[in-house]
């Protein structure tokens, strides 16, 4: 059973940066098709950045590009969220997702606070 945990969110000032990872807990199959969506406090579930099948490019939301990057590590297995130049509009849940056999498997969230 596919299993996303996140970890490395925080606390951090306006201008810090983060590293946020994905593990599957649950299973020994390859993180491929992941990615981020995050929820603001009082607004829906957006998404962050992903991979996505037949792009060797990951898609970016606009209001991040430039300054968060996604990544795989295919030793270790993990997928990791990069984030630069952090702004408090970027305070949220992060919810890593993997998507496997045609299915979208979603973590527990990990919270990211910007704020001076």
């Amino acid at each position: 059973q596919v299993q996303p945990v996140e970890s490395g969110g925080g606390l951090v000032q306006p201008g810090g940066s983060l590293r946020l990872s994905c593990a599957d807990s649950g299973s020994s199959n390859s993180i491929y098709y992941s990615g981020w969506y995050r929820q603001p406090p009082g607004k829906q579930r957006e998404l962050v950045a992903g991979f996505v099948p037949n792009r060797d490019e990951p898609n970016y939301a606009d209001s991040v590009k430039g300054r968060f990057t996604i990544f795989r590590d295919n030793a270790e297995n993990k997928m990791y969220l990069q984030m630069i130049s952090l702004k408090p509009d970027d305070t949220a849940l992060y919810y890593c997702y993997i998507v496997f056999a045609g299915q979208i498997y979603w973590g527990q969230g990990t919270q990211v606070t910007v704020s001076s």
